[in-house]
């Protein structure tokens, strides 16, 4: 038996820069992992998703040529090279990280990892059963797609984004997206931008439900305005194949209505990965499918942690690194040198959204007073420059101390302009000390100045608000 003081079962983002981190303070490692290393983020989710929505946005660029005084001429498209792009992608982030884990001394195993007791784990291998013992042993195996027990979910061309992620010899020229949510928008910017009918029929009363309210709205106006097709607080019923494709019937207002596309993609969220991960006769306690933790990502087992999307707390990427990060040095007896308050949230359309800390919404729910700076980004000059559709930052500060609450932005670049308002929430900055910082001309972050200012009605760039 191979023994190890920590044995990591999932080598997506969570598990191995977990491994990575073990390795560094000193820790014998094992890292298991069944599919390719990099998890469901590299392979089947956040990075082809990107690369995709890259190729899509250049496309669409194209279409706005003559705006700018540019000329191409019979502009088009191979899909099956647009996947071969990104394979290509993946391939390399996927070399890369195996590289890291062999330059660690981190014992890689091919296979489903399945605990067998607090500190025992059997790893299924080509080879055989291969069993480790571990002083520590560390869950994170991730989350897979929601499968709704809706009629005709297995109906030929119905699929969730691993199975239309790899269509690299097909795009559906119409097609209808169940769910509103990240996924969903996301895969409707791609399709869109293809040229591709789309529709999308969402459960809740607007898409992105989670986020502030005003992004939403913002959202599906533009989408609207590009040809997309939303319907909210719409149920789905039932799946029909007919002679003109898949019919979706749903309910909203009360009404049933059809809905009919060539395509499905169900995008309706993930749920946690636990397939094989018990024995018979041993398991750590679990709620409705998921790993349940505490606050140090500890399970009933004691010897035993689990972090990322199989606790079904927060299903980002980054959010499980950073719980792996900070396990692992748990584990390790150091100071945790991450904190994990404030989740940047991040979409990937076009303009970008990113959110971190409180929306309005649950600051009234909480009680908290607070003053918004806010910024339209017509005004900025580098979004006009780049003909960027009409975006905001909106900033939350408390009345009272006057400290960073949240940050909403719907611009360009907003995926990267997010990391300084995360700093600033962590290091509880005030709109004082936002204010103080110089930000160059011309940037799409000098808004956020803008935004700041405007919270004390000292914006530079927008007209004073009538009294």
């Amino acid at each position: 038996m191979n023994e190890y003081q920590l044995i990591v079962i999932g080598a997506g983002p969570g598990g191995y820069e977990a491994a990575i981190r073990a390795a560094q303070l000193g820790l014998t490692t094992a890292l298991v992992e069944n599919r390719q290393v990099g998890g469901t983020c590299l392979n089947r989710g956040c990075i082809p998703t990107k690369a995709l929505l890259h190729a899509a946005a250049l496309y669409r660029g194209v279409q706005e040529f003559e705006s700018v005084g540019l000329c191409a001429q019979g502009v088009s498209f191979d899909i099956q090279k647009v996947h071969h792009r990104k394979n290509q992608v993946i391939e390399q982030l996927r070399s890369g990280i195996e590289q890291l884990i062999k330059a660690n001394k981190i014992d890689l195993y091919q296979g489903t990892g399945t605990l067998t007791g607090p500190h025992s784990v059997t790893v299924a291998t080509g080879e055989g059963p291969v069993e480790l013992a571990g002083e520590n042993i560390l869950v994170a195996t991730g989350s897979k797609p929601s499968r709704p027990p809706i009629p005709g979910l297995d109906l030929p061309h119905v699929g969730t984004s691993d199975e239309f992620l790899f269509l690299e010899d097909k795009l559906y020229e119409n097609l209808i997206i169940i769910g509103g949510g990240v996924i969903g928008v996301e895969f409707a910017s791609v399709y869109q931008s293809f040229g591709c009918k789309v529709t999308i029929v969402e459960a809740m009363d607007r898409i992105l439900p989670p986020m502030d309210r005003e992004i939403s709205q913002n959202l599906a106006m533009i989408l609207k305005k590009r040809g997309v097709a939303i319907h909210t607080g719409a149920m789905v019923e039932r799946l029909e194949e007919t002679p003109e494709g898949i019919a979706c019937h749903f309910t909203q207002k009360g009404k049933e209505q059809v809905v009919t596309a060539d395509g499905v993609l169900v995008a309706i969220g993930r749920r946690p990965n636990t397939d094989g991960l018990f024995a018979e006769g041993f398991s750590v306690e679990m709620e409705r499918g998921r790993i349940v933790t505490d606050e140090a990502f500890r399970t009933n087992v004691p010897s035993i942690r689990a972090i990322g999307d199989v606790t079904a707390k927060i299903q980002l990427a980054h959010m499980a690194s950073a719980q792996g990060l900070t396990a692992v040095e748990l584990i390790a007896g150091k100071e945790p040198s991450i904190c994990l308050t404030a989740v940047p949230g991040c979409v990937y359309t076009d303009p970008e959204i990113a959110t971190v800390g409180l929306t309005e919404e649950e600051c009234k729910e909480k009680g908290i007073a607070v003053h918004k700076g806010k910024y339209i980004m017509s005004g900025n000059g580098k979004s006009i420059i780049e003909q960027a559709d009409r975006g905001f930052i909106k900033l939350l500060f408390d009345e009272k101390t006057d400290v960073l609450l949240g940050a909403h932005l719907m611009c360009c670049r907003a995926t990267d302009l997010i990391s300084e308002l995360s700093t600033a929430i962590v290091n509880k900055l005030t709109s004082k000390e936002l204010s103080s910082v110089i930000r160059p001309h011309p940037t799409f972050t000098e808004a956020v100045t803008e935004a700041v200012e405007s919270a004390h009605g000292m914006a530079i760039h927008l007209a004073p608000a009538k009294k």
